[in-house]
């Protein structure tokens, strides 16, 4: 016998009961003539994600990496070049890598980076 007094106890009890009657029921079979779940359309899934993966990548593709581009504190501006002394080989510098990124550039504009960056979408 439940005394009047634990009025918290009985809703409590009831919501557990709710709780408990619902769970055993979203696991049965569904009756005959009763809704069932759709078949989930793979490629339109996937069409999605790349949707959405698009515009989430794009920015970061353009996103300027030195922040001091085309300005007279820049860093990256300054190249350093190696002649070898075999006159047959050309000149080696870094000019190449920071040559993109003291213009403004950003990942996509780098030599070997901007290439995979181009597989994703976006």
């Amino acid at each position: 016998m439940v005394s009047k007094k634990s009025g918290a106890g009985l809703a409590a009890a009831l919501g557990a009961a709710m709780l408990l009657g619902g769970a055993g029921a979203a696991h049965a079979a569904p009756a005959e003539g009763g809704a069932a779940l759709a078949k989930t359309d793979v490629n339109q899934a996937l069409g999605g994600t790349t949707t959405g993966l698009g515009y989430a990548v794009a920015p970061v593709k353009d996103l300027r990496l030195d922040p001091w581009a085309n300005s007279s504190a820049d860093v990256l501006n300054n190249g350093a070049t190696v002649q070898p002394e075999n006159s047959g080989l050309a000149p080696i510098g870094t000019d190449l890598l920071t040559g993109p990124l003291s213009a403004g550039g950003g990942p996509r504009d780098l030599p070997l980076v901007g290439g995979v960056l181009g597989t994703l979408p976006g």
